[in-house]
């Protein structure tokens, strides 16, 4: 696809050695990188294009929201959404979070991807799926006040050993009342199988528990393990307009290095972002103790995740290096 902005050039590059000065616009996890690789990882910074942009139904409804939308349930169900952005003026974190879970990504997606599982010294493993989401405001046969958040369904192509393999879910919103509902086609056992526990810290499919299930999209599912901070407001250097990325003409070769992706490759843009730190509730239990997250305040997509283990850690840091589509792409 065409990068509209393949004319920009690097500003600057953040290093291991020059860090220093840019520190209160990194997040922590993106300084224990820069400490964990100080040889290899760096961030080539880019001007700052806002390009996220939306049909006129989305912004007129997300201006109803801000007096019609409210959280319900102790914040694990919303209520009065139709459209668009739920809280665009949010006062908590729980709303803020809602916001990316819910923000708008189309009226349905049908793409072909590869999921990679990489290894420390680059060495990683491809799976190629076709998958297809279907979002709630474009299913028009649901009935008034209905649960359903989208429709999804995956297929795998490669490799030969799990090609045919297929995952159905139907995605609730308010996943305390009811439960994701997951089914897997197994061809070698040509049957379908109800696929139980795809929630919360269980291992997300063919993630060689590197990945858990309430990680996929940085984050999905029930908030209830957790208790929402809103932070506040902060300039980060997030990934951005990461155009050379999707790239067709480049293989996951030219992108996979040891210990993170090829810095030549990725776009970091200067912008506002949302500061939530989710922390485990006393007495509920989850392999990620702490999560900070830092949240674009144009797309709502949770672009970096800080990821703490139970004695308050740093254990993994998410980037979601994100471009802006439109219906032709």
């Amino acid at each position: 696809m065409a990068d509209p902005f393949a004319s920009d050039e690097v500003l600057f590059t953040i290093t291991a050695e020059n860090l220093e000065q840019y520190r209160s616009q990194l997040t922590p996890g993106q300084l224990a990188m820069f400490k964990r690789y100080p040889e290899t990882f760096q961030m080539k910074v880019y001007p700052t294009r806002r390009s996220a942009s939306y049909p006129d139904n989305v912004y007129d409804a997300s201006r109803n929201n801000a007096e019609t939308t409210t959280l319900l349930d102790g914040g694990n169900g919303i209520n009065g959404l139709a459209n668009g952005v739920a809280f665009p003026i949010p006062e908590n974190g729980l709303e803020v979070i809602w916001n990316h879970m819910l923000r708008y990504r189309g009226d349905s997606m049908d793409l072909t991807l590869s999921q990679v599982i990489a290894e420390a010294n680059g060495d990683y493993r491809e799976i190629t799926k076709r998958t297809i989401w279907n979002f709630f405001p474009s299913i028009t046969d649901l009935e008034e006040g209905s649960n359903l958040l989208f429709l999804y369904k995956s297929k795998v192509l490669e490799p030969v050993r799990m090609a045919g393999e297929v995952t159905l879910v139907h995605e609730p919103i308010d996943q305390v009342e009811e439960p994701r509902r997951a089914w897997k086609y197994l061809p070698g056992q040509r049957r379908v199988r109800r696929a139980p526990n795809v929630a919360y810290d269980n291992p997300a499919t063919s993630s060689d528990n590197l990945k858990t299930s309430d990680n996929l999209d940085m984050f999905n599912g029930a908030p209830d393990k957790y208790e929402w901070t809103l932070k506040g407001k902060q300039e980060v250097f997030i990934p951005y307009n990461s155009y050379a990325l999707y790239d067709k003409s480049r293989s996951n070769a030219d992108i996979i290095r040891p210990g993170h992706i090829n810095p030549e490759l990725a776009r970091y843009e200067l912008h506002r972002v949302w500061v939530v730190e989710a922390t485990l509730k006393d007495g509920q239990r989850h392999v990620y103790g702490k999560r900070t997250f830092f949240i674009d305040e144009d797309t709502w997509q949770a672009s970096i995740i800080d990821l703490y283990d139970n004695r308050d850690q740093i254990w993994r840091v998410g980037m979601a290096h994100a471009i802006q589509l439109n219906p032709q792409q």
